[in-house]
């Protein structure tokens, strides 16, 4: 949510500044002359709002193009993405689309299966979410005492440990199992919790222009599991690089984590 209202409001400060300078360049021209001719100072306002507006198009600009910074806020990808974890998106790996609406001005790619994506939450489209591709358009999917099946393949888990889930490591309750998963090609470390029941599915039709996500946190993740499919126009972008990763709980910065690439 604080993502969208970043962008509005990064919009509405652009234009702004933009009205206020045009105002200023046509309508107090004379004004403006003789100010500079008496070495008077600009009023406060217009002086920033002209040195400020191409600062904030270009803001603006890479922020809806190019390149998005995003906050992990829950656990639901680990052990792939740590909580605290800073993330820059890719925004034009899933098509040049119109801010705030969604609209695909031009297309530059799909999601591909093993992809980390960001999209807009099918249930709540104020808060963004950022899950695994599992099943692009006409795959079968089937999920079955925790093991995926795309297209009637089962999908290889290499066991790796058991271990406290990170998030409650200081309470050592939950227990959950590492596994390395591939995912055409994109390896993921995955989490699945003996204690949590299986959500067995099978046979489900990924729809056209549609795919379907799970979190690497197989057991304690709200994906299309739960609410459906993403669709092409939910998509924000393919996560690329850790750029800073920060434990809330120690107060550290992971330096190894930074400059990670996703899978």
């Amino acid at each position: 949510m604080i993502g969208i209202y970043f962008e509005w409001g990064l919009f509405v400060l652009l234009i702004a500044s933009v009205i206020i300078t045009l105002v200023d360049r046509f309508f107090c021209q004379a004004r403006r002359k003789f100010e500079l001719e008496t070495q008077a100072n600009p009023p406060f306002l217009v002086d920033y709002a002209r040195s400020l507006w191409p600062v904030f198009l270009i803001v603006f600009f890479i922020r809806s193009f190019i390149f998005e910074p995003y906050i992990v806020p829950s656990g639901s990808m680990l052990p792939t993405i740590q909580l605290g974890d800073f993330i820059f998106v890719n925004k034009f790996a899933y098509g040049i689309h119109l801010p705030f609406f969604g609209t695909t001005l031009i297309p530059t790619g799909t999601p591909q299966t093993g992809d980390v994506a960001v999209f807009k939450n099918p249930v709540n489209p104020q808060t963004d979410l950022i899950k695994t591709v599992i099943g692009v358009p006409g795959d079968t999917i089937s999920y079955l005492n925790k093991q995926l099946f795309i297209n009637g393949k089962a999908v290889e888990m290499n066991f790796i440990q058991t271990l406290a889930e990170p998030n409650n490591a200081n309470l050592g309750s939950i227990m959950v199992q590492e596994y390395m998963n591939d995912l055409g090609g994109h390896l993921h470390q995955i989490y699945t919790s003996p204690a949590v029941p299986a959500h067995n599915f099978t046979g489900l039709v990924v729809p056209p222009g549609e795919y379907f996500c799970m979190g690497d946190n197989r057991d304690n993740s709200d994906d299309s599991r739960f609410w459906g499919f993403v669709s092409q126009k939910q998509l924000i972008g393919r996560a690329s690089t850790i750029f800073l990763s920060y434990n809330s709980l120690t107060h550290d910065i992971r330096w190894n984590r930074i400059g990670m690439k996703m899978p």
